[in-house]
C-alpha cells in the first residue's frame, strides 16, 4: 500500500473545492447575509469562507 503525500498543488485543488462547497451550503449563505456590505465587499471568497469556519468553530467549541 503506498501513501501519497500532499503537494501544493493538490491542496489547491481540495480548497478550491471545498470552498465552493462551503461557499454553495445554506449555512454559510444565511452567514453571509448578515455581513455588511462594506465587509462583503472587501474580504474576498477565501476570506469569507475562512471567516465562516473560524466563526463555526468558535461556536461550536462553546
Amino acid at each position: 500500500m503506498s501513501i501519497s503525500t500532499p503537494t501544493p498543488a493538490n491542496d489547491t485543488s481540495v480548497w478550491t473545492s471545498l470552498k465552493q462547497a462551503i461557499s454553495a451550503s445554506s449555512g454559510f449563505q444565511n452567514w453571509a447575509s448578515q455581513l455588511s456590505t462594506l465587509e462583503q465587499k472587501n474580504l474576498n471568497l477565501d476570506a469569507r469562507v475562512q471567516k465562516y469556519l473560524r466563526e463555526t468553530l468558535e461556536t461550536l467549541a462553546y
